[in-house]
């Protein structure tokens, strides 16, 4: 997907990011004395905006502590991810990296503040890792994928990885992280299963 065929509309922003593949978007919100509205995802206004992608299963995960990390994490071919992520209550940093060989930006992060208040969404297409870690208690996170979960090609890249140089802006001495993401190998030591013009 090139990044120059997104475009904002009147129902929903686009923001671009550092790496051009990765792209932010803002659903327009509707609010009240009563609250808000907002149209998390419908086909035809992202088609409008660019958006063509056919996403087949929606997942939510509920952190209950702060500083729980989440990532980096892909799916292998053939079951590569696109994964469109926001967040339904409370904050979290997100990282996308780009895993392609041959690309410009191999090993390139970027991060973004998601949350329940800014109502941003971030699109990690197939070929990026993607992680997050919590910035407030019973954070609940939606995401989107373009294909189904498949164990046999789920994997991940550590998170405080050196090379990578995330800044999660947390302490990592204060994480809660899962045994399969404390264990997950470093950059170096990973060879990764994607590249340029197989990814997509």
């Amino acid at each position: 997907m090139s990044p120059a065929r997104y475009r904002s509309t009147d129902r929903l922003e686009v923001i671009p990011t550092a790496l051009p593949e990765v792209v932010l978007f803002r659903p327009r919100r509707m609010a009240d004395g009563r609250g808000f509205f907002v149209e998390a995802w419908n086909r035809r206004t992202y088609a409008e905006a660019g958006l063509t992608i056919d996403f087949v299963q929606d997942n939510l995960s509920h952190s209950a502590r702060p500083f729980t990390v989440r990532g980096l994490h892909f799916q292998s071919p053939p079951a590569q991810q696109t994964k469109l992520v926001s967040i339904a209550r409370g904050r979290v940093m997100d990282a996308v990296v780009d895993a392609r060989r041959g690309s410009p930006t191999f090993g390139r992060a970027v991060t973004v503040e998601l949350s329940a208040e800014n109502g941003l969404q971030i699109l990690a297409p197939r070929g990026f890792l993607h992680g997050m870690v919590t910035l407030e208690p019973d954070t609940v996170a939606t995401y989107k994928t373009d294909a189904h979960y498949s164990g046999p090609h789920d994997g991940a890249v550590a998170w405080n990885d050196p090379d990578l140089a995330i800044d999660w802006g947390v302490d990592p001495a204060r994480v809660v992280v899962s045994d399969k993401d404390a264990g997950a190998p470093l950059w170096r030591d990973w060879t990764s299963p994607f590249s340029v013009g197989e990814a997509a």
